[in-house]
């Protein structure tokens, strides 16, 4: 193929990735070693009470911030360096807590909170995930051909609802006077307040993750099993193997290259949940690196968002990200180099 063709098919690809993708991330980057803050000036108030005789008035001293001559106000920006890092890290709290091995400080720090819970949503949804996407799509593979297609509708809807909604529909069914905690409080006959349990929460919010991802990994599950060979199946039955013994050896390490696909996409999503926290108002008891990222962002009483914590907080994700891929990516790139 000539390079001028190559280029015309590419060319957009790469314009839109450089455009959406790679400039945004080079923004965040340096916008987490500066801080942008606004110019304050100080200035003489003087309030007068009302009445002419026994008129008061006292004289006080404002910060204001400083206009310019559009009425907008007037901002420095200065490099930090790593302070921006330190500050989301914790600074001082988090080295005093580590010197005195007091993790329960460190974990009273929003970032380590978040990172413990992120890291324990995302590693035990994982193996939820596969395992109840595989078990479906082996149920579904041998139903009768009568029972497939509404078997394989219902499975299906989870997936299609709406993030949101579907957190929204789970929470209902638990958080006050939900049916399900009804049933709870007539069965061990007590009252019971879930949304105050931070446990009880984060199983929920797991409990959603599966439920609403179980049925991606169902999907390629099952086009997958399509494709095993039948005539290695009939051998292993022929030679006296189990069902157990056939999926463990036979259907599984066919499988090997779906399951590293849905692992990477999965640990990609759930390492930056979102959704299940404004689903389940979890911010007082569990947050996400994600949502501390989008908390960063919401303006004080003055109006100012902490950019700079915003954009370190994205960028100690997205490194995250990376050393949780590292393992599924280096046994994908070992494979295919075989």
């Amino acid at each position: 193929m000539k390079f001028k063709t190559f280029a015309m098919f590419v060319g957009p690809s790469v314009f839109l990735m450089l455009l959406f993708i790679a400039f945004p991330l080079v923004a965040v980057l340096v916008n987490s070693f500066q801080v942008t803050q606004p110019v304050f000036t100080t200035q003489e108030v003087e309030t007068c009470s009302a009445g002419f005789l026994q008129q008061t008035c006292t004289t006080e001293v404002k910060t204001i911030p400083v206009l310019d001559e559009n009425g907008e106000i007037i901002t420095t920006t200065k490099w930090v360096g790593f302070s921006s890092y330190a500050n989301v890290l914790g600074g001082e709290r988090f080295t005093r807590a580590l010197s005195n091995f007091d993790f329960g400080a460190i974990l009273a720090i929003d970032f380590w909170k978040a990172l413990r819970f992120t890291l324990t949503f995302t590693l035990i949804t994982l193996p939820c995930v596969l395992g109840l996407g595989l078990a479906i799509a082996i149920v579904v593979n041998n139903a009768t051909r009568a029972i497939k297609g509404p078997v394989i509708f219902l499975s299906l809807l989870p997936f299609i609802i709406t993030p949101v909604i579907g957190a929204l529909s789970i929470r209902w069914l638990f958080y006050g006077d939900g049916i399900v905690t009804v049933w709870l409080e007539a069965w061990f006959n007590t009252d019971l307040s879930i949304a105050a349990n931070g446990w009880a929460v984060e199983f929920l919010m797991m409990f959603y993750r599966v439920w609403h991802v179980a049925p991606f990994a169902f999907v390629i599950f099952y086009a997958g099993l399509q494709t095993v060979n039948q005539d290695t199946l009939e051998s292993a039955i022929i030679d006296g193997a189990s069902r157990w013994e056939r999926l463990r050896y036979v259907v599984i390490p066919h499988l090997m290259p779906l399951i590293v696909f849905i692992t990477l996409i999965h640990l990609m999503d759930a390492y930056r949940a979102f959704e299940e926290v404004i689903g389940f108002s979890s911010e007082s008891l569990r947050i996400t690196l994600q949502y501390l990222t989008y908390d960063y962002l919401q303006p004080d009483d003055a109006g100012n968002r902490q950019i700079s914590s915003a954009s370190a907080s994205a960028m100690l994700t997205m490194v995250g990200v990376i050393v949780l891929l590292a393992a599924p990516l280096r046994r994908t790139w070992r494979d295919h180099r075989g």
